[in-house]
């Protein structure tokens, strides 16, 4: 079926956050002053079980979704994720089962999440430099272990990886190049992300966004880039390839080009809260709903009510008082 929000935006993608702790502390996504020793995260009652997990995601692919991907937080630290995986490949209907993550446990995981039946994953590397790196992950992790998770993935045939880096102004976008340079030939896509002004906490501002069309033009510099078309309606990544047949790049344009218009993507957050932007301030209680005893068609009907009405369009409406109002934070529900 086809299911239209109130702009005729169809729902294609629904991203679930299956955890909101996270090993990191990137200053851009949970900063240490925020995210403290006293920080209290979900306890376990209050997350979706992996059964509950699966009952949603069965459901959005009956109202139309292709794609799941799971987030968190970090989603490798939710025990055992390598079950839910397998319950949601078995999802009858479903074209794309891919994950994000740190790459921080992914050495040890990637074999277990490939059998499980994970078709794609997407790894966070913000530098190439360990300085640069460590300082925005905020707790001393090394390039290297997340490059050997990558090297893991793709053993497993989890490849091509994508690797996603959010470029901050003043702090990491020296390393734009060696990034481009890291992965050309390796079949792995960088995408370079905005720096955006996802929840309250990591300090956005405007004159910290390097342009994607900056981030462009220093890659073209050195090695030549012509536009390839989007592969699919809602595709997030402007796409850049090499003229010389090395690849492409991804730039994510949030901020300075948006896609609302074309956004087709959910959000759940770990304890069952529906989100229909990534930058809204208020959910929608779907674990109430999964916990209430209705049967499947009743919790159809209520998330195809929540999207009917969806009318989202927070990129295309920024300003300086829009990226000051309250926002979900990017820990909780997954980018």
């Amino acid at each position: 079926m086809t299911l239209s929000d109130a702009l005729g935006r169809p729902l294609r993608d629904l991203r679930i956050s299956i955890t909101d702790r996270c090993n990191f502390r990137c200053t851009y996504c949970m900063p240490k002053e925020v995210f403290g020793r006293d920080y209290e995260f979900l306890r376990r009652a209050e997350l979706l079980s992996f059964e509950e997990i699966a009952r949603v995601a069965r459901v959005f692919v009956g109202l139309g979704v292709e794609k799941l991907r799971l987030t968190g937080g970090e989603p490798l630290l939710r025990r055992d994720v390598e079950r839910l995986v397998e319950l949601l490949a078995g999802i009858d209907g479903l074209r794309d089962l891919t994950l994000t993550t740190n790459g921080a446990l992914l050495a040890r995981k990637a074999e277990a999440l490939a059998g499980a039946g994970l078709q794609r994953l997407t790894v966070s590397l913000d530098s190439l430099d360990d300085g640069v790196f460590k300082a925005m992950n905020d707790v001393d992790f090394p390039v290297a272990q997340v490059l050997e998770g990558i090297d893991a993935a793709a053993a497993a045939g989890l490849a091509p990886v994508k690797v996603n880096m959010v470029v901050k102004r003043g702090v990491n976008e020296d390393s734009i190049l060696a990034m481009a340079q890291r992965f050309r030939g390796t079949a792995h896509v960088v995408r370079f992300i905005e720096f955006m002004d996802v929840g309250t906490t990591n300090g956005w501002r405007l004159d910290h966004v390097v342009p994607a069309a900056e981030i462009v033009s220093r890659i073209d510099a050195e090695l030549p880039l012509e536009p390839v078309e989007a592969g699919y309606r809602g595709e997030v990544a402007r796409r850049w390839r090499y003229r010389d047949g090395g690849g492409e790049i991804g730039v994510i344009a949030s901020v300075t080009q948006p896609f609302c218009g074309d956004c087709t993507r959910a959000r759940l957050s770990a304890e069952g809260t529906l989100y229909t932007c990534l930058f809204g301030a208020r959910g929608h209680d779907v674990r109430a709903l999964v916990r209430g005893g209705g049967d499947d068609g009743e919790l159809a009907d209520a998330i195809a009510g929540i999207w009917r009405a969806r009318s989202d369009r927070y990129s295309e409406l920024r300003t300086g008082a829009t990226a000051r109002l309250p926002k979900v934070e990017m820990s909780y529900i997954g980018g």
